[in-house]
């Protein structure tokens, strides 16, 4: 299989072709004419085709888009909110703002029948507050965008009023997370918070509340347009549709490839990647981004496929795939993503807060070569009390690469552990 036949341009197909910048290029294109559809049809047929799609959350937790629409749309509660979560943070992403930066319209016509659906009168646009050109870019979309009527009073005459305002972070990457993300928007600590209710019940100002994240929204009109049944067809049984995966590390051909779901993390390393430079021999591939699962080279054949992934305990996040060849310190990588998640911790929690820093303790004895066999056995004891008990999906998630590493590349740390026997020699 070659990359031609491994890429399917579906919400790429215009990058590079319109101008982000011109609405006039997006309608060229066939775009609004999906919320010109819509805007005609019952919210529960809408809901309905997402259902039957089975498209489910592009942001890492995989929750089904059409459940959560209509979760919204039952809601008791006035008003309600829709929350596009472009707060990208997570380390080896860059999808959503190669896609808020070469097609910002697409998102917008895609938050915009979502909100019509679940009965939804005010959006919110959470822009990580690095992403400087993408806000502007989405900025002038969205000033484009109502002054064509596709936003604000009266859409398109008929009588569904909505806007979106956005809203830049300030860098936190708990704020990712959705309930951080509400208490910042609400003007509080990005901090998160127990759960439940969700926010379909008890979210922005404690009303219904819709959050996704851009590439969710941009799969929406392609669904309408395609029908649910045939959009299904796209990836495999259990993961639908195309993925956008962000491709980086040691590798010849880094950047954003789109994929339909079912592909194999080699075909994407060896045909769209073009392989490891000089013929290295590869270590590991982390998937996800830092706080997913690594898996050694002989994995490579998984699929992106939920259940596949599921069956290792383990899932592709938001897509990234990270490529390590043999000259990495698999430990020393380890303690840099450990680092990271502990400097961005809230610190709310006490098994984050405080865990994460007895991961990276235990971390330097290995590395220095001065651990014990109980070092190795207080490491699991932690993974297990930080990934269970923390509030978060960052504390859950954070240690998620140590606990591979453990399972795939034991001899990492059993090889270090200092014993009497090896002091003598």
């Amino acid at each position: 299989m070659n990359s031609n036949e491994l890429t399917r341009k579906m919400l790429t197909k215009n990058f590079g072709v319109i101008n982000p910048e011109s609405i006039d290029d997006y309608i060229r294109e066939g775009g609004y004419s999906e919320l010109e559809k819509a805007i005609k049809l019952d919210g529960k047929d809408i809901i309905n085709e997402i259902k039957i799609s089975d498209l489910k959350g592009r942001g890492g937790a995989a929750f089904p888009t059409g459940l959560k629409m209509e979760a919204v749309n039952q809601a008791d509660g006035f008003p309600k909110y829709i929350i596009c979560n472009a707060d990208e943070g997570e380390p080896g992403n860059f999808k959503d703002r190669y896609l808020m930066e070469n097609d910002p319209h697409q998102i917008i016509e895609g938050i915009i029948i979502c909100a019509f659906a679940s009965k939804i009168n005010y959006g919110y646009f959470f822009i990580r507050g690095e992403y400087i050109k993408a806000a502007k870019i989405v900025e002038n979309a969205l000033e484009q965008a109502r002054a064509r009527g596709y936003l604000g009073d009266n859409i398109l005459d008929s009588g569904f009023s909505f806007d979106i305002e956005i809203y830049t972070g300030a860098g936190a990457y708990v704020c990712g997370e959705e309930f951080s993300l509400l208490a910042t928007l609400e003007g509080r600590s990005g901090r998160a918070t127990y759960k439940p209710p969700f926010p379909t019940i008890c979210g922005l100002y404690n009303k219904p509340t819709q959050i996704n994240n851009v590439e969710t929204f941009c799969n929406i009109p392609h669904i309408l347009k395609l029908g649910g049944k045939e959009f299904k067809k796209i990836g495999t049984v259990s993961s639908t549709g195309t993925k956008l995966v962000c491709l980086s590390g040691n590798i010849r051909r880094p950047g954003l490839y789109e994929v339909e779901l079912g592909t194999t993390i080699k075909d994407i390393i060896d045909e769209l990647g073009m392989g490891v430079p000089r013929n290295r021999k590869i270590r590991m591939v982390q998937l996800g981004g830092a706080s997913g699962p690594v898996i050694p080279e002989s994995m490579l054949q998984i699929r992106l496929d939920s259940d596949e992934m599921r069956k290792h305990d383990m899932s592709f996040g938001s897509g990234a795939i990270i490529v390590m060849d043999d000259r990495i310190d698999i430990l020393d990588i380890l303690k840099r993503n450990i680092q990271f998640f502990h400097h961005e911790s809230c610190g709310k929690c006490t098994p984050c807060r405080e865990g994460l820093l007895q991961i990276l303790i235990l971390l330097d004895r290995f590395i220095d070569e001065s651990a014990k066999e109980s070092d190795l056995q207080l490491l699991e004891i932690l993974i297990e009390t930080i990934s269970l008990t923390s509030i978060c999906g960052l504390g859950q998630a954070a240690p998620t690469s140590v606990k591979k590493v453990l399972e795939y590349f034991r001899e990492e740390f059993t090889d270090r552990i200092h014993t009497t026997a090896s002091a003598v020699k």
